[in-house]
This record gives structure tokens, C-alpha cells and sequence, in this order.
């Protein structure tokens, strides 16, 4: 009987769980759709859905039936769905230097990247390291450690909270040192003579505490700490994807509490548009915005505020606290403050090369706390060039043996070097804005977190 069953199982060994997978085999095949055999050119990427691929040959099929066909056409009716609004623009008058393509916009891949700082000859390659190296002395002098847990969050950190919200301690840390950073910055603020604690309200508006809006929100534990510890009424939550176990259904069980959830795209979305936003000031908040969200968060709360406000429309950015990370993911055209970078002397391919250096601060051990690596001093002559001898691949032969040290110290540079670019932007807008490293790095090695409040008249 179990012999027989096995012969009704698809063919394809699954490693991990030391058995053969256990659906059934397409007629005709021994293996099921999903292990099917593939070739390249029977097989291109949704044009609704890039994360999954379909037959060339079923495309028209395809898109009358895939799963996000209705949630494309629903959300293109709403009045904040604004296709690449946040996008940026892609700079089309600067020449290519290097093999990265330029014409229009393409996604510049980890692979283009890398492949494009291999064809620089070693000279070359040591002037790009030494312009890094001078910008980071020149710009990112003030980025303290700034770990903070504050009272408020007492019964998350004891783990004291539903037995029903996920609870793992690196996470935990995170939220509460975002969230206690917030406070000392003037943005969250503890109320004397009350249990709870309540977001500053600095305003005369009858509407009351701001209104929270969670950029790349995930299942929305961020939110759901807040929520317990500090007193906010309105919530906001913009992810594009749907996740299971979300943080939703114990959010709306809270009486006082108004919950909306945007599936959207931050690249999309016209934040002036949410009605029910309008009129409120609100404090934007993300945790572990990945490469270029972070960007299309700044651009959505800030770039569209003046052509806002022109139309009577008083919703506005009181302060903000966003966890950078996946840097590597980083893209010229999204990228915020081109202008900055382009000042210093970096030019878009250097740029596209600072991204990809950026993935060696954390492909190493870091078990151990890492905050001293920027004080290594990194000494380009103490690879051994000769090594290389004229080999065509001298650059790869380079960045392969230099020490996990020395990585991490230009992987960190660059990954500040981005921030600080994100924080001089702010600053032009008028915001009070510090960079920090929130955590240490043996809880996560991405742990810089851009804060900033509106001052004066706000």
C-alpha cells in the first residue's frame, strides 16, 4: 500500500525534510507543477506579479486568472493610488561611464553592480576605496549609540503581553529602542501623574493625538507596541503585501483605537489623498524600510507637503523614526538626495558601487559587537597586489581576500554614507533629524535609525 502511494508522489527529493515531495505528478510527468523541469525561454515573469513566473505560452490565460488581477483593478480606483508617485526620476543627461545600462530605467541588479566594480582595474578600484573613505571622514562624524528602552515599553520587555502577539526578544529590543529614541527626541512624550503615556501634541487641534502611519508595516508588531505603551488613537498601516498572523485583529480590539489598513506600495501612494487622514498631523514610523523604501517613505511624507498645503489640505509630518537597512537594494532613481551625493563628488555608477559594497557589513560572523569596526583603519596596501600580477581579475581577486574586518569597516562606510545623504534631505526640509545606531550590532547588524521632528511652527 505505501509502495504504491510513493509512485503516486512527485519524483522531486526534498532535502530538508529527507523525502519526496508529496504532491502528485503531472499527467504524463514524474514530477508535480511546482518541480516541473524548466526552461529559460519557455518561462517570463508575471507582468502583474514579478514574483511569480508563468508559460510564455499561457499568458493570455494567465492574466484574466491571476491572483492579484482584482486587487490591481480595486486599487487603482482609490483616490490615494498614484502609480510611481514617490518614484523619483532617473537622471537622463548624465552619460554612462561604466557597463551599468542608463537608458531609461532598469533595475540595477546585485549582479550588474558587482560585475561592474570587477571590470575596474586595481588603480582604479583603490581611488574609488579612498573616495569613500574621504567622504566618511568629511560627513558622518556624529552618528552616536543611542540603545534606549524606555519605561513605557516595561511590559513588552518583561514579556508581559498577549500570549497570542509573537514575542522574540532581538525584535522586542528594536521596537522599544525605536520607540524610546522617539521619546527623548520630543516626538513621544510620557504624561506625569499617568500609567499610560501619550504622543506630544504640540498643536491646538481639536482632533486630538496624532495619527500613526506605518510604512512597510508587515504584520504590524511595531504598531501593536505602541498601541500597548503609548496612548494613539489612529493608525495607519502601508504594506503591499498580505501576511498571515497579523497584528490587526488584537489592534482592533482595542476600543479607543481606529485601524486602516493600505495595501499599496509606498512607490504609489499619495499619502494627501487618505481621506480619512486629512486634516491630522501624523508620526511615521518603520522598522527595517529595505533598500529603497526608505526613500519612497521620505518622499511620500515630505516631497508632495508644500503642493498640500496649497490645496488646503493640513496633513503634515509632526516627526519620524525609520529602521534603514538592505542597502544593496539601494537605486539611483529612487535614491533621495542625488543632488548631496553628486556634491561630493560621487557620480551614479560610484553610487551603484557604494550599494554593493554596502552587503559586506553583514555577510560576516556578528556574533560579537562590531560598533568599534568603523575605527579599524582600513589599509588598502596591505593587500598583497602581487597576488593579482596583471591577472584580468586582479579586483576580484582583491575583494575576495581581503579580511572580514576590512569588509565590514567599507560595508559600514557606505551604508552611513547613504543615511547621512537621507539626513541632509530632511534637513533641507526644515526638520530636526539625527542619525543613530539604535541597537547594538550583536542584536542586529542593521541598526542605524533615522529620527526627526518638525520644530517652530508645526
Amino acid at each position: 500500500m505505501k509502495t504504491k502511494l510513493m509512485e503516486n508522489r512527485c519524483k522531486f527529493w526534498v532535502p530538508k525534510k529527507s523525502r519526496f515531495c508529496a504532491n502528485s505528478p503531472l499527467q504524463n510527468s514524474l514530477f508535480c507543477g511546482n518541480h516541473t523541469p524548466r526552461t529559460n525561454n519557455q518561462w517570463i515573469p508575471c507582468p502583474i506579479d514579478p514574483s511569480h513566473s508563468v508559460l510564455q505560452e499561457n499568458l493570455g490565460s494567465h492574466l484574466r486568472r491571476c491572483p492579484l488581477v482584482k486587487q490591481v483593478q480595486s486599487l487603482s480606483t482609490q483616490p490615494f493610488y498614484q502609480k510611481g508617485v514617490n518614484a523619483g526620476k532617473e537622471d537622463e543627461q548624465e552619460e554612462p561611464e561604466t557597463g551599468i545600462p542608463t537608458s531609461g530605467f532598469d533595475i540595477v541588479t546585485s549582479e550588474m553592480k558587482r560585475n561592474a566594480v570587477y571590470s575596474l582595474n586595481i588603480s582604479e578600484f583603490f581611488e574609488m576605496i579612498g573616495k569613500i573613505e574621504s567622504v566618511h571622514a568629511q560627513i558622518c562624524n556624529d552618528i552616536k549609540d543611542s540603545y534606549k528602552i524606555p519605561e513605557a515599553c516595561g511590559v513588552w520587555i518583561k514579556g508581559e503581553v498577549d500570549r497570542n502577539v509573537p514575542f522574540q526578544e532581538k525584535h522586542v529590543a528594536q521596537q522599544a529602542s525605536m520607540l524610546g529614541n522617539l521619546e527623548e527626541f520630543g516626538v513621544l512624550e510620557r504624561i506625569d501623574g499617568k500609567e499610560n503615556c501619550e504622543l506630544v501634541e504640540r498643536a491646538e487641534n481639536s482632533n486630538g493625538v496624532p495619527a500613526v502611519v506605518e510604512f512597510g508595516a508587515g504584520r504590524g508588531y511595531l504598531t501593536q507596541m505602541l498601541a500597548d505603551c503609548y496612548g494613539i488613537r489612529r493608525v495607519f498601516l502601508v504594506e503591499r503585501k498580505a501576511y498571515k498572523l497579523k497584528a490587526d485583529r488584537s489592534l482592533r480590539q482595542k476600543e479607543s483605537l481606529i485601524l486602516e489598513r493600505l495595501r499599496i506600495d509606498i512607490e504609489d501612494l499619495n499619502l494627501n489623498a487618505v481621506e480619512s487622514l486629512q486634516r491630522l498631523p501624523y508620526i511615521a514610523i518603520g522598522k527595517h524600510l529595505c533598500g529603497p523604501a526608505t526613500d519612497l517613505t521620505l518622499r511620500c511624507c515630505l516631497a508632495n507637503e508644500r503642493s498640500a498645503e496649497q490645496c488646503g489640505v493640513n496633513c503634515y509630518l509632526r516627526g519620524l523614526a525609520i529602521a534603514t537597512c538592505c542597502h544593496h537594494l539601494c537605486q539611483w532613481k529612487h535614491y533621495i538626495n542625488k543632488k548631496y551625493l553628486t556634491s561630493l563628488g560621487i557620480s551614479k555608477e560610484e553610487f551603484h558601487a557604494i550599494t554593493w559594497f554596502t552587503s559586506w557589513a553583514v555577510d560576516a560572523d556578528h556574533g560579537s559587537d562590531l560598533s568599534d569596526v568603523i575605527d579599524f583603519k582600513l589599509r588598502p596596501e596591505s593587500i598583497e597586489r602581487e597576488e593579482c600580477n596583471g591577472d584580468a581579475n586582479g579586483v576580484e581577486a582583491i575583494a575576495k581576500n581581503m579580511k572580514a574586518i576590512e569588509r565590514a569597516k567599507l560595508g559600514f562606510m557606505c551604508k552611513q554614507i547613504i543615511d547621512m545623504g537621507r539626513l541632509m534631505w530632511l534637513k533641507e526640509h526644515g526638520l530636526q533629524t539625527q542619525l543613530v545606531k539604535y541597537v547594538p550590532s550583536s542584536i542586529s547588524p542593521e541598526n542605524h535609525l533615522l529620527i526627526a521632528r518638525h520644530v517652530g511652527g508645526r
